[in-house]
């Protein structure tokens, strides 16, 4: 099937930005934190209890020159940039930095190394056995840097009364439903005012 050219100059400039940053990653450094909207099966819940249009969070770090995701799916693991970013609604991300002087790379990746491999926590449970994407983030900030990136809120304090949430928190929890529990969402990292946002898509 032939494609014509102004299809394919459409498709070029939609998939330019995440190209350009996976194959010259000079504007990218060890600790930047990268948001999109999943398409998991729970993404539009998350949305929805936490009034933000972002559901999915990794972090950002440089192997042999290259840019990579430390997240939290399955498991704890490395996605290059450019595979992490197609994977999301619309290839559509930002990528924000802490503010001030660089963060000491060395004690990020030190964190990162403690929990890469632990597999992924479905009941978001304040524990290091398992581990969820936005509880990733935090964890390695505050361990490597003592920073802590976003206000850490109970269950309770989320919108749990769409539909769609409450259908999600039957799924996970049947009718005891853990609302004491300490989280910390993808949107309590973006609103956090100790990052700025070094660019989106």
């Amino acid at each position: 099937m032939k494609i014509r050219r102004g299809a394919r100059l459409a498709v070029g400039f939609l998939l330019f930005p995440w190209i350009v940053l996976a194959a010259d990653p000079s504007g990218l450094r060890d600790g930047d934190i990268i948001f999109h909207t999943s398409r998991s099966a729970q993404s539009a819940a998350i949305q929805r209890a936490t009034h933000s249009r972002y559901s999915h969070v990794g972090v950002v770090f440089m192997r042999a020159g290259k840019p990579w995701v430390l997240e939290a799916v399955a498991t704890v693991r490395y996605t290059p940039l450019a595979a992490w970013i197609a994977r999301g609604n619309g290839a559509r991300y930002v990528i924000k930095r802490l503010k001030g002087p660089e963060p000491d790379a060395a004690k990020l990746r030190s964190a990162a190394r403690r929990f890469t491999g632990r597999p992924y926590d479905l009941y978001f449970e304040w524990s290091d056995e398992r581990i969820y994407c936005s509880e990733l983030v935090w964890k390695i900030y505050d361990e490597a840097l003592g920073v802590e990136l976003g206000k850490r809120l109970h269950l309770r304090d989320f919108d749990l009364t769409d539909p769609l949430v409450r259908a999600k928190l039957r799924e996970r929890y049947g009718k005891l439903l853990p609302l004491e529990e300490p989280v910390i969402s993808p949107a309590a990292i973006f609103d956090s005012a100790l990052l700025l946002t070094v660019t989106s898509n």
